[in-house]
C-alpha cells in the first residue's frame, strides 16, 4: 500500500495550491490561474505554492494537443490544502466516470480552505456532491447541460465567477485568471492583487457578475431584415429614442405586435433588450474614457447616473464606478 504524502510546502504561511487535470483538459484553464498565484507568489516573497495532480500521477495530454507535466498522483495527496482546483476541459465526461478522481477530489475538499472548479470543472465537484445547495457558474455552452444534470445546483447564467464559499467556480479560460486575482485580493489585498494584473498584462479583474460575452453575442440571429437594421441602430446609437413606441413606429407596426415579434425573434423584451445594450455601451465608455458618471449615463442613454447605477446592479451586479476600477487597464 502506497503511503500517502503531503503536498510539499516552502514554508510557513505558504498557500498551497493544487490543481487536479485529466487527459483532454483545457491548458489555459490551468496556465491562466496557476501563473497568476505564481505571480503572487513572486511578489509576495512567498504566498502561494502551485501543485498539479492527476489520476496514476500521468503527465496529460491537453485538449490543444500540448503535453503538461503532473507533479503527484492524486491518490498521494493529504491536506491540508489551501485551495483545490479542478481543471475543465471537453473530456469532462470521462473525468466524471473516473470515480477514484472523483472520490479523491471529494476527499481533498474536506481538507481544504476553499475548492473550485475553472469551465466544466464543475461537473466533476457536482459528481462529488460538492455543489449541492450552492450557486455556481461554468462555461455558457454547458450550464444548461449542468442545470439539467443537477438540479440541486443553482447555475448562475452568465457569470464571469460566482464565490459561494468555500465554493468558488470560473467560466473557464481567461475567467480563471479573473477569478485567481479575485482570491489574490481576497488574500493578500489589492495592491498586490493590481501588480499581478499588470504583470500579466490584463484587466484587473472584471467583476464576477459580469456577462460572458456581450449583449450582440447573446442575441439570437435575426431573419426580419427590418428588425435586424433596428438592432443595429440601436448599437450605432444607444441614446436615441429607443421606447416601444418609437421603435415600433420605426417597423411601422402596433406596439403590441412590436413586442410580440421583438420577443420572439430576440428572445428579450425590447425594454430588457435596450438595458442590455446601453450597459454595454456604458460599460465600453466606463474602460476606455475618463469621461464622468453623468456624461457616461447621457452618452449611453440612461440620461441621469442614479439611471445608470440601477441598471448596472441588475445586469452586472456592481455600481458603474466599481466597475470603472476594477476594469480598466491598470496605468504604467
Amino acid at each position: 500500500m502506497r503511503d500517502v504524502i503531503d503536498v510539499p510546502g516552502g514554508g510557513a504561511g505558504e498557500r498551497r495550491v493544487l490543481f487536479v487535470v485529466y487527459d483532454g483538459v483545457q491548458l489555459m484553464d490551468v496556465a491562466g490561474p496557476a501563473d497568476a498565484f505564481a505571480s503572487a507568489a513572486r511578489m509576495a516573497g512567498g504566498g502561494y505554492r502551485v501543485w498539479l495532480a492527476s489520476a496514476g500521477g500521468r503527465d496529460v495530454r491537453t485538449s490543444c494537443g500540448m503535453r503538461m507535466g503532473v507533479d503527484v498522483d492524486v491518490a498521494d495527496v493529504a491536506g491540508p490544502l489551501d485551495t483545490l482546483m479542478v481543471a475543465g476541459g471537453l473530456s469532462r465526461r470521462r473525468a466524471m466516470l473516473e470515480r477514484e478522481l472523483v472520490e479523491h477530489v471529494r476527499r481533498l475538499s474536506h481538507q481544504a480552505r476553499r475548492v473550485g472548479a475553472m469551465c466544466t470543472g464543475a461537473f466533476v465537484l457536482a459528481e462529488g456532491g460538492l455543489l449541492d445547495g450552492r450557486h455556481v457558474t461554468t462555461h455558457w455552452r454547458f450550464r444548461e447541460e449542468l442545470a439539467a444534470a443537477y438540479p440541486a445546483v443553482t447555475v448562475e447564467a452568465d457569470a464571469i465567477f460566482v464565490q459561494d464559499p468555500p465554493i468558488v467556480t470560473a467560466a473557464g479560460v481567461s475567467a480563471g485568471v479573473d477569478l485567481a486575482l479575485s482570491l489574490i485580493e481576497q488574500d493578500h489585498g489589492a495592491e498586490l492583487a493590481r501588480q499581478v494584473a499588470r504583470w500579466l498584462v490584463v484587466f484587473m479583474q472584471r467583476p464576477g457578475g459580469q456577462p460572458q460575452f456581450s449583449v450582440w453575442q447573446r442575441t439570437r440571429t435575426v431573419r426580419n431584415q427590418a428588425l435586424r437594421q433596428l438592432l443595429c441602430d440601436i448599437a450605432a446609437d444607444p441614446a436615441a429614442d429607443h421606447t416601444v413606441p418609437a421603435m415600433a413606429a420605426r417597423l411601422s407596426t402596433s406596439t403590441r405586435n412590436f413586442t410580440r415579434i421583438f420577443s420572439r425573434e430576440v428572445g428579450l423584451s425590447p425594454g430588457k433588450y435596450v438595458e442590455r445594450a446601453r450597459v454595454e455601451a456604458a460599460r465600453l465608455l466606463l474602460e476606455t474614457t475618463t469621461e464622468g458618471l453623468e456624461v457616461v449615463a447621457r452618452h449611453s442613454g440612461f440620461g441621469t447616473a442614479e439611471t445608470m447605477r440601477r441598471a448596472f446592479m441588475r445586469q452586472i451586479g456592481v455600481p458603474p464606478g466599481a466597475h470603472r476600477r476594477r476594469s480598466r487597464p491598470i496605468p504604467a
